[in-house]
């Protein structure tokens, strides 16, 4: 059997040809599942971005050259970034030539060794080759999981659907943050600490010999800049740098023993992902550039209570958000290659807040590096407002022709003005 756009009830592309039949967000159960399915990918990211900061602990009492070194530490925090970004520039072409289910069970190998060789690691730069393997596997998923699930989903709840990925990487960064508690009196900890991860990516790859391939992989069309840029946003607000490094900017507060600082930071990842499942919700009945400007008002500032406050209203509206619209807003013919290349810059940007976050606090200390955090969330509200246009209930064709109605418009705008000129 061919699985065709109409052969799945519930995708975007069976509610665009029948739209008299709506669904809400747990009317089909096998469209929920597939999203859940392809989330572990979320959850790898999430899992790899709270573990790092726990075993960053312990792995500075094993290597005291990381002891000794803000930059080693940096370095092996960053390091994952630099194969997530390889894996994002080339997860679009490969989900393009192979589709998205092979890209994911790419994906699961990868970060799978990965996993193996940091539990393993021998040396500070073993360890440094590992983050590097399991960035790559994260680099594709994150291209892959948010555009497979938007193009199986209807478009009354895709806005729901594809941020039960967002929350699936909050759930990874909660869930990360338990390990390292469960782990921090066993012998090698922070190996047991990296090298669990590899558990939920072989989950996913035998799951995902029996999903089905998206049906809209053949269907791809533009690239719309702007929404480059929106992921940019999403890491130079700041909530990588909180992920990575919570409990040493705990630490920073005065609170010094490592379980005390993990503890702290496990509310903080609590409060993400709750906030996350809140965003679940509002996506579809509040919209998309409503809550990224409510989650860009606010900025917190006092040690755990501040990095709660943030991350209570970041989680909600610009955590969801950048990935949703990217994984909608493309027309069809490019929406693999768009999708990778707005990923590539999300950890591109990513990267260098994780690089520069401690030498930076160590410049100008922890407030005003804060503060410079605070002055791009400013600027992200004014890209908000101007440049984001409303996708909430949207279907593809919808989006596409919102598209062409305005490059039609300006078109015919700037025809006009030529006609007005020769005629002067």
């Amino acid at each position: 059997m061919t699985l065709t756009l109409e052969s799945i009830p519930g995708s975007s592309g069976y509610l665009d040809l029948f739209p008299d039949r709506r669904m809400s967000y747990f009317s089909n159960m096998y469209v929920l599942g597939l999203t859940v399915i392809a989330g572990i990918g979320g959850l790898l990211f999430g899992y790899d971005t709270g573990v790092i900061s726990g075993a960053l602990l312990y792995i500075k009492d094993d290597f005291e050259a990381v002891n000794q070194s803000s930059f080693l530490q940096e370095t092996i925090v960053s390091m994952a970034l630099v194969g997530a970004i390889v894996g994002a520039a080339s997860g679009g072409w490969i989900n393009d030539a192979y589709g998205r289910k092979k890209a994911t069970l790419l994906a699961d190998v990868v970060f799978t060794a990965g996993a193996i060789i940091m539990a393993a690691a021998p040396d500070p730069y073993v360890l440094i080759l590992g983050r590097v393997l399991v960035g790559l596997g994260v680099g594709i998923a994150s291209v892959t999981a948010p555009v497979y699930i938007a193009e199986a989903s209807p478009s009354e709840v895709r806005g729901g659907l594809v941020s039960t990925n967002v929350l699936m990487i909050t759930s990874g960064q909660f869930l990360s943050y338990l390990v390292n508690l469960a782990f921090t009196e066993l012998p090698g900890t922070w190996r047991w600490m990296l090298g669990v991860s590899a558990v939920p990516a072989i989950i996913q790859f035998v799951l995902m010999l029996f999903m089905p391939e998206s049906p809209r992989w053949l269907f791809m069309k533009i690239l719309t800049q702007k929404y480059v840029t929106m992921q940019a946003f999403q890491q130079f607000t700041g909530i990588n740098t909180v992920m990575y490094y919570s409990p040493t900017i705990v630490q920073m507060a005065g609170f010094q023993s490592n379980q005390l600082a993990l503890l702290l930071s496990l509310a903080v990842a609590g409060t993400n992902a709750v906030g996350t499942i809140v965003g679940i919700y509002l996506i579809d009945h509040f919209g998309r550039k409503k809550l990224a400007l409510s989650s860009l008002a606010v900025y917190g500032w006092i040690a755990v209570i501040g990095l709660a406050l943030y991350i209570a209203f970041f989680a909600p509206g610009m955590g969801p958000v950048p990935w949703t619209l990217n994984s909608e807003v493309y027309p069809e013919q490019y929406r693999g290659i768009c999708g990778g290349m707005s990923a590539t810059v999300n950890w591109i940007s990513n990267l260098i807040v994780a690089q520069t976050f401690l030498t930076v606090a160590e410049l100008v200390g922890t407030g005003a590096t804060f503060l410079i955090l605070a002055g791009i969330a400013v600027l992200a509200v004014v890209f908000v407002i101007l440049f984001v246009p409303e996708t909430q209930g949207l279907t593809f064709l919808e989006v596409e022709q919102m598209w062409k109605e305005r490059a039609w418009g300006s078109s015919l705008n700037t025809e006009s003005l030529l006609e007005h000129g020769n005629s002067s």
